[in-house]
């Protein structure tokens, strides 16, 4: 059984949150929220949060078991770009991209 959890529109990008999603991958659950809480990047926050909903869903919609759950995925894909222009010298415009991505959590029960 899986159970996941999926945090929307968070403004991280991606790229900064799966350096830290590869980190937890295959880890078991109290291991990686301990890894993740004292990870001193944004990312990790936002992380720690999707992934104890995700525990939280197995443990009370699917009556799983937390000491044998584990991180069976973390992903974090592109949501939405908001575009803004810096000014630049002689009239011209710097395009600055400020991205964001949904993180997703998928725990698993140990065989």
């Amino acid at each position: 059984m899986q159970a996941k959890a999926v945090a929307k529109y968070v403004r991280i990008s991606p790229l900064k949150v799966n350096y830290i999603c590869a980190e937890i991958r295959g880890k078991q659950v109290d291991e990686a929220l301990s890894m993740l809480k004292f990870t001193p990047k944004k990312g990790a926050r936002e992380l720690y949060k999707v992934l104890n909903s995700a525990v939280a869903n197995a443990e009370n919609n699917l009556n799983l078991n937390r000491d044998n759950l584990y991180v069976a995925k973390a992903y974090a894909n592109d949501g939405p770009t908001m575009k803004r222009f810096r000014p630049k010298a002689k009239g011209t415009a710097y395009p600055i991209l400020k991205r964001s991505s949904h993180i997703g959590v998928v725990v698993a029960e140990a065989e």
